[in-house]
């Protein structure tokens, strides 16, 4: 399989929400600067996405090792609980009360986190014109009984693409929400100006999340539809990473620390050039030891596929990549969770009928890796991998249309 075909059928998996694996192949430009469809055009795919049933479920362990998870359902998001390993769950709570329309893909899920008995919720409104949307946040300060009122995040709200949010909460009962935001290309447009990309923004929250402080810009130029991600660093301090376009139009990814003082770090340099968005953005984990592992996908001509690599010093310098999964096989979203020095790392395959999830671990902090193992299967639809931790113990969180929700314990030996 050369190339460029990869690209394509790598778009399309990734785009809208989990479909069918066997599809055929999208150029991904709509995505990118919208030159490939007619707005007619566009607008009718934007009406089918937001329609479309959601596959995406985030899930969440609190500190007693209860289960919570976010789904969307119709034009709601829910939450529900389990306390037997999530074999049944609560009868499931509205977090939105007014009817609206909710992005739910792989890339853009509504997250959950739960810390000291409050459950943070955000997720991604989407609005009337084809890839707009607004950046959505709420709260439970009761178990989960009752959720307050969502309020947008972002404090731009043209009606333009404010997309792809990430959250992290600190043990300091800070709030950080970081997104893509088009806010600065439309100023450029405006001007008859040119803008690459758009820009990486974020808000904080000092008080637990009942307000935020005004938006401020990490970055600009950041990939239009690829996730970001983030991770709490030791002392409390959020990263982000996301894919960037460096120079002219090499789209590969970057990190940075929201401490207000450290700059941009250039992650990859796979050199991938390609004038359109892949919607497969990067994974991030902080071990306890304060080491950032990461992991990502490229298509570039001399170094393609999934890749891992981390940092012993914040991001001043980072290991040697290393790549893993069958590129022939379509290897896609990998997603990484550290627990001390064990470190998971799940991803997609599909071999032409069947999508897999397979499974490589590290006992040493990401040095040395086990051989790759497939854990689990499905011939159907199916959501982006994700890995969740409870105590030591580590989780496999994938939702399918045939076989449902599944929580998969991994397994401790490695070989």
């Amino acid at each position: 399989m050369n190339n460029k075909l990869l690209v394509l059928i790598l778009v399309a998996i990734g785009l809208g929400q989990a479909q069918a694996e066997p599809q055929p192949a999208q150029t991904g430009k709509e995505h990118s600067h919208g030159a490939s469809r007619s707005p007619q055009d566009m607008e009718q795919k934007w009406k089918e996405t937001l329609a479309k049933p959601s596959l995406a479920v985030t899930a969440a362990f609190d500190e007693k090792g209860r289960l919570w998870r976010v789904l969307v359902r119709g034009r709601h998001v829910l939450v529900s609980h389990s306390d037997d390993g999530g074999n049944s769950y609560s009868h499931p709570v509205k977090v939105n009360s007014e009817a609206e329309d909710i992005l739910g893909d792989g890339e853009n899920r509504p997250k959950i986190i739960v810390r000291k008995g409050i459950i943070y919720i955000s997720y991604t409104q989407g609005l009337a014109k084809p890839m707009t949307g607004h950046i959505r946040f709420s709260r439970s300060m009761d178990g989960g009984e009752t959720f307050s009122q969502p309020v947008t995040v972002n404090d731009n709200l043209e009606i333009i693409s404010h997309r792809f949010e990430t959250m992290g909460v600190n043990d300091r009962g800070q709030v950080y929400i970081a997104w893509l935001d088009k806010r600065d290309l439309s100023e450029a447009a405006k001007k008859g100006e040119k803008y690459t990309g758009l820009g990486v923004y974020y808000a904080v929250s000092d008080d637990n999340g009942a307000s935020f402080h005004p938006n401020i810009k990490a970055a600009d130029h950041g990939c239009e539809c690829c996730r970001a991600a983030m991770a709490i660093d030791t002392d409390g301090t959020p990263v982000i990473a996301w894919r960037h376009v460096f120079g002219k139009n090499v789209r590969d990814h970057a990190m940075l620390r929201l401490d207000g003082k450290s700059g941009l770090a250039r992650l990859s340099n796979d050199n991938w050039e390609i004038d359109a968005c892949p919607h497969h953005g990067p994974a991030i984990s902080i071990a306890r030891d304060g080491v950032y592992h990461f992991v990502w996908f490229n298509n570039a001509p001399e170094r393609h596929g999934l890749f891992y690599a981390y940092s012993s010093d914040q991001g001043k310098s980072f290991s040697s990549p290393v790549s893993f999964g069958n590129f022939k096989a379509q290897a896609a979203h990998p997603y990484v969770l550290s627990l001390g020095k064990r470190v998971s790392i799940v991803w997609k395959e599909f071999d032409g009928e069947t999508t897999s999830i397979n499974l490589m671990q590290s006992g040493d902090g990401g040095k040395l890796w086990s051989a790759p193992r497939q854990i689990a299967s499905t011939a159907d639809t199916s959501d982006h991998p994700m890995l969740v931790g409870n105590g030591e113990q580590a989780y496999l969180s994938w939702n399918t249309g045939k076989e449902g929700y599944r929580l998969i314990a991994l397994p401790e030996n490695m070989q």
